[in-house]
């Protein structure tokens, strides 16, 4: 074998002998990568993770006990009646308009008085990038059963 087919046979050893090297290195940051994903824990609710899309009034009366925001979409003259204490109203219909009032690094229970309009809000408020909101299922017929209290006033 000449002199020159040699020397071109060791350039290409030495070029393989890279490739596989980067190779390697790709498939042991590839196992790094995966390991340190897998053992991540699970995000929790004040990590900004969703809120279920419906929650218990026990588990509503939870996570404002805990600093949720209570959104009351009833009509004015329901939440004079009665409503959840430092509950915030803003009427179902008024919402699309007054979503700026709202926090979005909150929690947010949504209620009503038996849970149809609360869902609505809440699809609005996810339709519009809120991601911790959840309806409280039964309403505030349902909270106050349970023997939740909830105060009179404008």
């Amino acid at each position: 074998m000449s002199k020159a087919k040699k020397q071109q046979k060791a350039k290409s050893s030495v070029n393989w002998m890279w490739v596989g090297l980067a190779a390697a290195v790709v498939v042991i940051l590839g196992i790094i990568l995966v390991t340190q994903v897998l053992n991540r824990p699970a995000p929790s609710a004040a990590a900004g993770a969703a809120l279920p899309a419906e929650v218990s009034a026990a588990e509503a009366a939870a996570l404002r006990d805990s600093g949720a925001f209570v959104l009351d979409v009833r009509q004015p003259e329901e939440w004079a009646e009665y409503h959840v204490p430092d509950s915030t109203l803003i009427p179902l219909g008024e919402l699309p308009n007054r979503l700026n009032e709202l926090p979005r690094d909150q929690e947010i229970v949504i209620v009503c008085r038996s849970g149809n309009r609360s869902r609505q809000a809440r699809d609005i408020l996810l339709d519009a990038g809120f991601t911790q909101v959840a309806s409280m299922a039964g309403g505030l017929n349902e909270w106050r059963a349970l023997g939740f209290v909830t105060v009179p006033g404008s």
